[in-house]
């Protein structure tokens, strides 16, 4: 079942708001929420995001492949943590991509947001077709009582050209890259379920953490540092996504982390695990003994690694 954090979405009286994907909630993105979350508190308002769901390419172009930075619920989070009052998630729906500019407006903006200000990119385009743009809008704002605020043009570039970026970096493995413009850790959540113990037998047990999200963005695969919390407490470790090729002859990819000095059953229990950085590529060995002894390498660079950026 889909969770979504909406929050203090009932609170939307007199409210500064954006609209927006905000996929990533990167650092051009903070930027803007932080212009957002400084006016309302400069003007005595609510500072209100109002963000879609599904992605509006999953409905109007039935865009099943396409691959999210965040899920709905990690956007939520996120934004949350950066001072927002209210996020107002609208299911996105072939019928409310019929909504005129107008109906957008009144029955969105107006009515259920209250909006006194909207802060917006000098290239927003909606309602139905997405006729409408910003000059349409501020005529709107003069006809309903709210200001509108734009976003320059090179404030906007800076947020496409980021969001393509680290989607670019996660294909191809750069967590370092994709770190950098995400002004935070890559993240992805998921349940620890039962796998065929095959790292046990290595003397690295690991656990199989299944994504239930089908449009979450997994990175290259391939044997990465990564770290997690876990009750309170900071575990580092090693990730591998793949299809563990040594042992295995199947194609379906998996996702198994080993984490250090840690032993505990954490089956059926949620964890969120934060990229560090990429060791190497899944490779295949020739022998179980080869995997074993890589695998010891790979421990070594990753203790070596954490000692120097995270004094484990």
């Amino acid at each position: 079942m889909l969770k979504i954090k909406n929050f203090n979405n009932s609170l939307c009286k007199n409210s500064v708001a954006t609209i927006g994907t905000f996929d990533g909630v990167h650092i051009g993105h903070q930027k803007i929420i932080e212009r957002l979350v400084n006016t309302a508190k400069k003007d005595g308002l609510k500072s209100v995001v109002l963000t879609f769901f599904p992605h509006p390419r999953m409905v109007l172009q039935k865009d099943a492949n396409i691959k999210l930075i965040n899920t709905i619920d990690e956007r939520s989070e996120i934004l949350k943590n950066l001072g927002l009052d209210s996020l107002f998630i609208k299911t996105f729906t072939q019928e409310f991509s019929r909504l005129t500019a107008e109906e957008f407006v009144v029955n969105i903006l107006v009515n259920q947001l209250h909006i006194k200000k909207i802060i917006i990119g000098y290239d927003h385009h909606f309602g139905r077709n997405r006729a409408a743009n910003i000059d349409d809008l501020k005529k709107f704002g003069e006809l309903y009582n709210f200001e509108v605020e734009e976003i320059s043009a090179q404030d906007i570039n800076d947020v496409s050209v980021s969001s393509t970026k680290i989607r670019a970096a996660l294909d191809a493995g750069d967590i370092l890259t994709a770190n950098s413009f995400l002004g935070y850790n890559f993240m992805l959540k998921g349940t620890v379920v039962k796998g065929k113990g095959l790292g046990r037998t290595l003397g690295f047990p690991t656990a199989n953490i299944q994504v239930d999200e089908d449009y979450k963005l997994i990175p290259k695969q391939g044997v990465y540092i990564v770290s997690a919390t876990h009750k309170e407490q900071k575990l580092f470790g090693m990730m591998n996504i793949g299809t563990t090729p040594t042992v295995s002859n199947k194609s379906k990819e998996t996702i198994e982390v080993h984490f250090f000095d840690f032993n505990q059953d954490i089956y059926g229990e949620e964890v969120s695990i934060e990229f560090l950085t990429r060791i190497r590529d899944e490779q295949k060995f020739d022998s179980v003994e080869e995997l074993k002894n890589q695998i010891n390498q790979d421990k070594i660079e990753a203790l070596e690694f954490l000692k120097q950026h995270h004094a484990k």
